[in-house]
This record gives C-alpha cells, sequence and structure tokens, in this order.
C-alpha cells in the first residue's frame, strides 16, 4: 500500500491534496525541521524534502539560492534521514525525499532506499531519473515497500507517458510547463493535457501537479483536475523574506485552496 496514494484518494472527495516542498538543511538542519514540522502542521497534505545539490539544473532560483546556504551550512547526505526521523515522531504526513538521482547513485541505492524506509519516509522524487534507465531504482524501491515519483512532461509521448505511470507509485508527477521550478502569474495551460494522457494511459494512476504554482487559486484550479498541487518556490520564498511565521501563514493561505 501507498501512504502517498492513500491521502492522495481520501483528499479527492474533499477538495484535493497540498503537496508542499522545503529543503532539508536550509537554513540550517534544525531550522529545516522546524519548517518542514510547521508545513505539515499548517495544511501540507503531503511534503517533499528536497535533498541540496550542487547542479539543480531543475529548480528555479530561489531553491537554488536555498540549496547553497545549506551546501555552505554544511548540509550532507545522510542528514536526510536524520530530519526524516525527527519530523516522523512528531507528524504523520508522508514525507517524500525529492532528489537528484547522482547523490543516490553515489550514496548507493540499495542503501538508500534501506535507510530512507528505516527513517520513515514514504518513498522518493526522482526528477532526473526516467523509468527506462531506472530498474535499479525499481527493484530497490520495491525491495523497501516505498513509493516512487517519476516525472512527466508536456513533451513526453503517450508510450512514454503510459510507461512512466505504469512504473510510478503514489502518484505521477505532472510538470506544468516545459523550464524550471518557480512561482509564475498563470499556470501553463500544458498541465490539463499532461494530467488527462496520464489518466487517459492510466486511469488508477494519481496525478499531482507542480512547477509554477504559488497562489490558493492556483491550488484550487489544479486540484479540479488533478489529484494534488505541489508547491515549492513560493513556500520557500516566504521563508526568506518573513521566517517561519511567513512560511506558517503562505502555507495555511495555499491550503484554503484545497475547500
Amino acid at each position: 500500500m501507498s501512504r502517498v496514494s492513500d491521502v492522495l484518494r481520501t483528499n479527492r472527495v474533499t477538495g484535493g491534496s497540498l503537496i508542499g516542498y522545503f529543503p532539508i538543511g536550509y537554513p540550517n538542519l534544525s531550522d529545516s525541521i522546524e519548517a518542514a514540522v510547521a508545513m505539515c502542521e499548517s495544511g501540507v497534505d503531503v511534503l517533499e524534502l528536497g535533498v541540496p545539490y550542487s547542479d539543480p539544473v531543475m529548480d528555479g532560483l530561489v531553491i537554488q539560492q536555498a540549496t547553497e546556504v545549506s551546501l555552505a551550512n554544511g548540509f550532507k547526505l545522510v542528514d536526510v534521514f536524520d530530519a526524516i526521523k525527527q519530523i516522523s515522531v512528531r507528524v504523520n504526513t508522508p514525507l517524500l525525499v525529492m532528489s537528484y538521482w547522482n547523490p543516490i547513485m553515489q550514496y548507493g541505492s540499495e542503501r538508500f532506499a534501506t535507510n530512507l524506509a528505516e527513517a520513515g519516509a514514504a518513498g522518493a522524487i526522482t526528477p532526473d531519473l526516467i523509468p527506462d534507465e531506472a530498474q535499479d531504482w525499481i527493484q530497490q524501491t520495491d525491495a523497501s515497500n516505498l513509493d516512487r515519483v517519476f516525472l512527466a512532461t508536456p513533451s513526453s509521448s503517450d508510450e512514454r507517458i503510459a510507461n512512466t505511470a505504469q512504473n510510478s507509485r503514489g502518484f505521477v508527477y505532472a510538470v506544468s510547463t516545459m523550464g524550471v521550478t518557480g512561482e509564475r502569474t498563470d499556470l501553463d495551460a500544458q498541465a490539463r493535457s499532461v494530467v488527462s494522457k496520464i489518466r487517459a494511459q492510466s486511469p488508477q494512476s494519481y496525478s499531482a501537479v507542480g512547477i509554477g504554482i504559488s497562489t490558493a487559486e492556483q491550488v484550487k484550479q489544479v486540484n479540479s483536475y488533478a489529484d494534488g498541487a505541489i508547491v515549492g518556490s513560493a513556500v520557500v520564498r516566504a521563508y526568506q523574506d518573513f521566517g517561519i511565521n511567513g512560511l506558517i501563514s503562505k502555507v495555511k493561505e495555499l491550503a484554503t485552496g484545497k475547500k
């Protein structure tokens, strides 16, 4: 069973889900743990914990800056597991680690999956890993009973979307527009098309839309046709500008879009 799918399925009837993102170790490990707990307590249904990486090619400026601070302050990959353990004992929100593939590969995919499960994570999102090249990761996540989330983009063919949905567990991450993450005033209309393709190719799959969502109205809009709205940069920016109180206020505002 997938804890993430269970949440999305339950919330589908009541207005949808809010999936939040926060980088582990920003601005330091203890503060990022407090921020993560605050997000879960303020209305996030599933939380993505970003793994800082030196070459974040898919991340926008806000998250890149946060990543740089985290790395400068001494973040190590093993901190991921400590953070998950500390967050998990305080909240019941499913936690997904979001990581580029290279850190996982360097750490060892079997070891990483085992340590994730032992720490209490629900699974992982690997934005730069495609299912065609993920047989080892699929095997390791199956062995550790972890969700694994792959991405579907506006340029993905029907065949690729079918393969992505078949190999994802938890949900399929539907990218709303081509490019890096960040806030946008208007969501790309292609998001609906990506979700529609996912449902056509795999009716049993859940989908969540990410990249560009920053307001409660956009959360509501996305949840009208998908199973969840993913918000990262807007939350991190609120934290950067106004600290933990700003983060809490932003999450509570975004959560009103589920109703």
